[in-house]
């Protein structure tokens, strides 16, 4: 078997593969791209689509006790100032000095003060601009190839996660939700006018001012689905007649002005959410809390190929949310190192609690079954705990490629050997189901394929037919998209209605009546 990619270029292979084969594109491309913006292409958008869809079946359309939303992107402004989002979803943002790379600085890579910095170019030109540069500012560096020596770490313990350069810019808030402005009226407007109304403040006033005109017509991007979930409390539960405990299932984009985006689809601006609120009884939260734990352990390793590369973390003490009782994060080995897929946590009643302040309706549960402990009497009311499990839909699908892509040496139609490539993506996730191809564009063999492609897609098997180029061109094309089962209608089909059905993983054939297909690769895919 050929050996895998190392890990600093597997990240390399799998862009090119999803750009060749038409998972994922750069979004704008032939204007030079939009960093940090991707668009899912023929085979992205199924994978996600078949992904997201096995969540809700497993959430919400298995289960009697969650049921679904879809909010509004674009929410109140005053749902982000109760939750904190609005003063507090802030990141620290840093300039490096150096070579500009703008970075969160408590994502930093760490170094201690006066311990030696190397700063790191991609090539002689970039470090040989960067050596003019420090020496402008007085620093003495030395120049080795694409390296420059001589620099020490900060008081700060951090540097550059670009080129490792402890010469940076002082930390700046910067709030991660993206501002737009809803109605008639153009804040501009109101700008220019103040600005032309006279002298002008300074400093911290005149941020201010802006701030308010500004604000007057702002509206935000939502950056997590949650919150809709609390705001929609009491009209779900009522209207549904829900009793506790129960949960509130939404998936969706969701966006952050992300300071720094890395690592291809694992941190964009855009993203898309799979999020659920369990709201429960006080007192119960810590056994829903290591049942949401273990549920969402096992559903996200039943279709991998490497369940060890998915292991559980609980948060430090020092580490949880001010809001959380405890949080335990669902990590995998990415080729970077391990890191968020999902989160799982004890929220408490904090998020009802401050969305029942700032409004001033009641966000309660009401038990007429049971005896409120404080006064004895029949009846309780309570604002309940939440436990809420939260994953990232495009983090999932880049997990499962990095799972599923395998190279490994296969036999030649001359007898050879040659490196395949094959994406082991589990059935249920592949775009498609099956590829149907006819041996050769005559003799009505691509009438019968285009026949025994409508059958499976009418029994809601995804299939798709391939006449281009040779057939084995087509089977290692169809290998690396990932499609479960390839059909190939030749002339014994012609002859008896059997064509020969072969295993992506296995590579192996076998010869089976037409009218048996479709039952066939249903009962592989779905069990």
């Amino acid at each position: 078997m050929a050996a895998k990619p190392a890990d600093d270029d597997r990240m390399k292979t799998l862009v090119s593969l999803c750009k060749r084969r038409g998972f994922v594109f750069q979004s704008s491309e032939i204007y030079g791209g939009l960093k940090s913006a991707y668009d899912y292409g023929p085979l992205g958008i199924e994978l996600k689509r078949n992904l997201m869809e096995e969540w809700w079946r497993a959430m919400v359309h298995s289960r009697d006790d969650v049921v679904g939303l879809d909010a509004s992107i674009v929410m109140h402004t005053d749902v982000w100032k109760a939750s904190g989002h609005l003063a507090g979803f802030r990141d620290p943002l840093v300039d490096c000095l150096v070579c500009k790379e703008r970075f969160r600085a408590d994502k930093a890579p760490k170094l201690g003060e006066e311990e030696d910095a190397p700063m790191e170019f991609a090539d002689k030109g970039r470090a040989k601009a960067a050596l003019a540069a420090m020496l402008e500012r007085g620093v003495e560096l030395t120049r080795r190839k694409k390296t420059l020596f001589g620099a020490k770490g900060n008081e700060r313990g951090y540097v550059c996660p670009q080129c490792g350069s402890p010469y940076l810019s002082e930390e700046r808030a910067f709030n991660l939700m993206f501002r737009s402005s809803i109605g008639p009226v153009d804040p501009l407007g109101e700008v220019a006018a103040f600005i032309e109304g006279g002298e002008l403040p300074s400093g911290a006033e005149l941020r201010t001012k802006l701030e308010e005109i500004i604000g007057n017509t702002a509206v935000y991007l939502r950056p997590e689905t949650a919150q809709a979930m609390f705001v929609q409390f009491q009209n779900i539960q009522q209207t549904m007649s829900m009793k506790l405990p129960f949960g509130i299932a939404q998936m969706g984009k969701s966006f952050r002005n992300e300071i720094t985006t890395e690592h291809f689809t694992f941190r964009s601006c855009e993203f898309e959410q799979m999020e659920m609120e369990f709201f429960c009884e006080p007192g119960t939260d810590d056994q829903w809390m290591e049942y949401w734990t273990q549920q969402r352990m096992d559903w996200w390793r039943q279709f991998l190929n490497h369940p060890e590369n998915l292991r559980l973390r609980p948060h430090e003490k020092e580490e949880l949310a001010h809001y959380a009782r405890a949080c335990s994060d669902l990590e995998y080995l990415y080729p970077w190192g391990w890191d968020e897929l999902e989160g799982v946590a004890n929220r408490t009643d904090y998020d009802l609690k401050r969305h029942q302040e700032a409004s001033g309706v009641k966000l309660s549960y009401f038990d007429p079954n049971q005896t409120d402990p404080e006064t004895g009497k029949n009846g309780y009311r309570f604002v309940p705990f939440v436990i809420e499990p939260a994953a990232g839909a495009t983090r999932g699908m880049l997990m499962y490629l990095l799972d599923a892509y395998h190279e490994e040496e296969a036999p030649t139609a001359k007898g050879g050997m040659e490196t395949r490539v094959v994406l082991k993506l589990h059935p249920r996730l592949a775009p498609y189901k099956c590829a149907v191809l006819p041996l050769v564009k005559k003799n009505g063999m691509p009438d019968l394929a285009r026949e025994i492609v409508a059958e499976l897609q009418q029994q809601g098997i995804n299939s798709r037919m391939d006449m281009q180029h040779a057939i084995g061109r087509r089977y290692r094309r169809h290998d690396e998209a990932g499609t479960p089962y390839c059909i190939t209608v030749d002339g014994q089909t012609l002859e008896d209605q059997t064509v020969t059905i072969r295993d992506r993983d296995t590579m192996e054939q076998e010869r089976v009546a037409i009218v048996d297909v479709a039952g066939l690769v249903r009962e592989r895919v779905w069990g």
